[in-house]
């Protein structure tokens, strides 16, 4: 028995003549009525009852089309699958991030990829950078959204955008008062950073400003907690402006006298990955920041993403680790 023959058996059905479904199927009327019978004789029962005004249904046939329709509609299930699969329209991308989903322009991004790609599943992680990099080596996440200085060698990536630094103190802090604050004040507070074990990264970045005087003292906790120690007195923090966009009780925000004082976000994936939903990610959302930064210096027309080749390349533009 072939897919074929309960096509065959469907059409002879709803055409109710064997002559008309053949036309319809692109057969003579001949060659559909062996097939048939030939399956017929697989089955060992008659399907249809043959007379001058047509064929009709046995009550075997109708038990057989019924199910005939529930494996013609899976394998057309199937097939839309695969082309949705293959042109990176369905599946799931599981995404891991370094720091919360607060405020733009990171949310926007991802707005953007769900209101043109709505099919496609969207499963996020939050993860310190040690264990973003295990699970993308480990093939548990897909792509990854964190700062560049974290970016292991033989990864993938490409700059999203730079967000700027800012000091997180608590609210009767003298430093609150102030509209802003540089360096050279914060040197002289223990700055808590989130940090592991094996997994420093915020701390070196912040020593790249603050220097190797700095006092840090770091916890195995999330940026709120942080947040919550900062409120409470134990000392101050840095953190990325987007996450100033939400409230945390205790503690205010202040911008820090440096235009440096920023870090730079990119997307990171594999280049081994062999995946149209990844490409079609990767591509999307860098084209959509291109577009972004030709906005901001004038008109920009931005072009809908192709859609990606069966095994997508590393998107142009993109770079090879840090």
């Amino acid at each position: 028995m072939e897919i074929r023959d309960l096509e065959y058996l469907l059409a002879s059905a709803n055409a109710g003549n064997f002559g008309r479904a053949a036309k319809l199927l692109g057969l003579n009327a001949s060659t559909l009525s062996r097939r048939i019978t030939r399956l017929e004789d697989e089955l060992g029962l008659a399907l249809f009852e043959r007379g001058r005004s047509g064929v009709h249904l046995t009550s075997g046939g109708k038990a057989v089309l019924q199910r005939a329709r529930r494996v013609l509609a899976e394998l057309d299930a199937v097939k839309q699958s695969g082309g949705q699969g293959g042109a990176g329209d369905g599946g799931e991308i599981r995404l891991g991030v370094r720091l919360p989903l607060v405020g733009d322009p990171l949310v926007s991004l991802l707005a953007k990829w769900h209101a043109t790609h709505p099919h496609v599943t969207l499963i996020l992680s939050e993860l310190n950078e040690r264990d973003l990099a295990a699970a993308m080596e480990e093939r548990h996440l897909d792509v990854a959204v964190l700062p560049s200085h974290s970016v292991w060698p033989h990864a993938a990536s490409i700059p999203l955008y730079r967000e700027r630094l800012l000091a997180v103190l608590p609210a009767g802090h003298a430093l609150a008062q102030r509209p802003e604050v540089a360096w050279e004040d914060l040197r002289q507070e223990t700055i808590l950073v989130q940090g592991w074990e094996d997994s420093q990264a915020a701390r070196e970045l912040f020593a790249t400003f603050l220097g190797a005087g700095a006092r840090f003292r770091s916890h195995a906790a999330s940026k709120q907690s942080v947040f919550a120690l900062v409120s409470a007195g134990f000392g101050l923090t840095l953190a990325a402006a987007s996450q100033a966009e939400a409230q945390y009780p205790g503690v205010v925000f202040r911008p820090i006298d440096d235009p440096q004082a920023a870090v730079q976000i990119a997307l990171v994936w594999l280049p081994e990955r062999e995946d149209a939903a990844i490409g079609r990610f990767v591509a999307v959302l860098r084209d959509e920041v291109r577009c972004r930064a030709q906005a901001m210096g004038g008109p920009a027309k931005c072009q809908e993403t192709p859609p990606p080749p069966r095994n997508p390349q590393v998107p142009s533009g993109a770079s090879t680790g840090p």
